[in-house]
């Protein structure tokens, strides 16, 4: 029977481990009912720490990513363009990074219409305040959001938290009054959530972010919740990429920024700390495998993929029988010099086994080794249908993953 041995990538520590693993388990089993599972735990033992306690990072204040506060000043393209895929993927990396984008923009759109004071038709008598209709809609979700959470792979207490934090928003009144359709503002409202949940996930930096399909039934189910039709779903989103789609202000320094916090983060020390000392996490790794009953199937995701690779490059290993790399920057630190194990142009070793390497074009840590090995290494796209870094972190509720790694088992 058939093992498959997990190693995780950078930054992944308990609870985490345990949930991305048990994720792992319940995906692989799912395509193949009768394969072994074991995993190769090193980030509590032998991942990077700070030790002086982060001395070293700059203090910078400010809101953090995600959560409901005030909305950022929004703009949109010149042309009047939708400026994203066409799944939504970037209007989807805006509301990560506000999740009251869209609200916000229909706020602002309605807030010049009509002709009653204030340059607002009056409400004729009976209706229902502009902020009643949303607040309304919410209250719907009451004691529902739990089932929708856990449905949809996310932390019931993120959900709830967005639920509560939006029925508090001021911007409420406006997308009230701007979106007179109760479906289409259900689906802003689902989408809001979502995001919100969401970008707290990733904040908190969590090992299994749940991809596109997983994020869509979730906003899907919240919208149908508060009475829009599950067949028209994503008839709000068409909408969003219709119209201009929002950017917010400072977009570029916000990624930029990110991208310079991620490198004082233990999950780069993580990278770092194995090109400069890496044995002890490749023994650890050699360890695990002789433990298990041959043939075995190493599944190594980001860096896990290359401690895999380095480890059987420098070791042979008849028990292995089968690589896999997922979301690796495995080919990437070859053709760069940088793999301890081997330097480009060398080529791979003859005793290493089959190598199947699974990525998705924008998750941004993740390579192609087919065009440096040819006839080595089989490349498998998939589509987690989020953005980066989102997408990093979305392979492991992506049935397509599972499906490769199922039909390469030997």
């Amino acid at each position: 029977m058939t093992t498959a041995l997990f190693i995780h990538g950078t930054g992944v520590r308990e609870p985490g481990f345990s949930d991305l693993y048990g994720r792992f388990t319940a995906g692989l089993r799912e395509f193949a009912p009768d394969v072994r599972t074991a995993s190769c735990y090193w980030g509590g033992e032998l991942g990077a720490r700070l030790g002086a306690g982060g001395l070293s990072v700059p203090y910078t204040g400010g809101r953090s990513r995600g959560g409901l506060g005030e909305a950022a000043e929004a703009v949109g393209p010149a042309d009047g363009t939708a400026d994203g895929t066409a799944d939504g993927t970037e209007l989807w990396a805006d509301l990560y990074r506000d999740p009251l984008a869209e609200l916000a923009a229909a706020a602002a759109g309605g807030a010049g219409s009509g002709s009653g004071p204030g340059g607002r038709a009056e409400l004729p008598l009976g209706a229902p305040l502009p902020a009643e209709r949303p607040r309304a809609l919410l209250a719907a979700l009451d004691g529902h959001a739990g089932d929708i959470a856990r449905g949809a792979g996310l932390p019931v207490p993120y959900l709830a938290a967005a639920v509560t934090e939006l029925a508090a928003s001021p911007l409420l009144s406006g997308a009230g009054a701007a979106v007179p359709d109760d479906e289409e503002l259900a689906r802003l409202l689902a989408r809001a959530l979502v995001a919100a949940a969401l970008a707290a996930l990733l904040d908190a930096d969590a090992p299994v972010v749940p991809d596109g399909a997983a994020r869509d039934a979730a906003v899907a189910a919240l919208a149908a919740r508060m009475g829009a039709r599950p067949d028209g779903s994503e008839r709000g989103l068409g909408a969003a990429l219709a119209r201009p789609v929002l950017r917010i202000a400072s977009h570029q320094v916000v990624r930029r920024r990110r991208a310079l916090t991620e490198a004082a983060h233990p999950a780069a020390a993580d990278v770092m700390l194995y090109l400069a000392h890496g044995e002890p996490l490749r023994r650890r790794l050699r360890e695990a495998v002789e433990e298990l009953e041959p043939p075995v199937v190493v599944i190594g995701h980001s860096l896990g993929g290359i401690i895999a690779l380095d480890s059987l490059i420098a070791s042979p290993s008849p028990r292995v029988a089968l690589l896999v790399t997922v979301g690796s920057q495995a080919p990437f630190l070859y053709e760069s010099g940088a793999l301890p194990g081997l330097v480009h142009p060398e080529p791979l070793p003859d005793h290493l086994p089959d190598w199947l390497n699974v990525y998705d074009r924008r998750d941004l840590l993740g390579y192609v080794g087919a065009p440096l090995f040819p006839g080595r290494v089989t490349d498998v796209e998939v589509d987690n249908r989020q953005p980066f870094p989102a997408a990093h972190s979305a392979y492991w509720t992506n049935p397509a993953v599972y499906r490769a790694i199922a039909a390469r088992l030997p």
